[in-house]
């Protein structure tokens, strides 16, 4: 996919509607944003082991089971058109998450310069990664984040098709929030289907005015075949 073409993509998605399920729910789908071969073109990469800067065992860690690759930089044309095209507009939400949860920093509208802020601060390595799945695999549910400066909102592309190439494997999130109990959330995702999510915490309108709620996510656990995720990140690690 040309710069030119995610760019259009991202930009002619319904961004009132994706806004307005954000602020309810803490996360929202863009269908179809990936095609096909991009998804098998990218999901190809995996087995070269070549444009990645790590490889991580989720259970060496107590992650799960599974594994995923960081990419290095220069990231895939695609994968960097995608974090730059959908940061502008996420950036304006996020600032004003954070003006409702009372938090004092604020987000530049170009991703360049946000990166800047990360690597001044010492987190210059790369965070976008796929992951991969084989039956019996998970992702334990958890939070990515890699240093002092946190972007509030992430992307997952799912890279293969449900019930073609794999069973089970449902994209979770779960929700805390304050004296209550958790509340789960299955995210219905296809083959080339973008969730945007909270990373860490969100406000949420309650009788009182804003509070904070907690969001987590993961996999639950691969009943068959083969499952393969994109991971878009907007800041980078220490």
């Amino acid at each position: 996919m040309m710069d030119t073409d995610m760019h259009t993509r991202i930009t002619g998605a319904d961004w009132p509607a994706i806004v307005a399920d954000l602020d309810r729910e803490g996360w929202a789908v863009i269908p179809g944003l990936l095609s096909a071969g991009q998804c098998g073109d990218l999901a190809a990469l995996y087995e070269t082991g070549e444009g990645f800067r790590s490889h991580i065992h989720m259970a060496r860690h107590g992650f799960g089971q599974g594994e995923y690759r960081y990419f290095a930089y220069p990231l895939p044309p695609v994968v960097q058109a995608l974090r730059e095209a959908a940061y502008p507009p996420l950036s304006a939400l996020a600032n004003r998450w954070h003006e409702r949860m009372g938090l004092a920093p604020r987000f530049p509208a170009d991703h360049a310069d946000f990166l800047e802020r990360c690597h001044a601060a010492g987190q210059r390595r790369p965070t976008p990664l796929l992951l991969q799945y084989r039956t019996g695999d998970y992702n334990c549910l958890h939070q990515d984040l890699y240093g002092e400066h946190v972007f509030p909102l992430q992307i997952a592309v799912l890279l293969s098709e449900p019930g073609d190439d794999f069973t089970g494997g449902e994209f979770v999130l779960t929700e805390q929030r304050p004296r209550m109990q958790s509340r789960a959330m299955v995210v219905p995702l296809r083959r080339g289907d973008a969730v945007i999510f909270a990373v860490n915490i969100r406000p949420h309108r309650g009788t009182r005015g804003d509070y904070r709620v907690t969001m987590r996510h993961g996999v639950s656990r691969l009943t068959s075949g083969l499952r393969h995720t994109l991971g878009v990140i907007f800041h980078d690690a220490a």
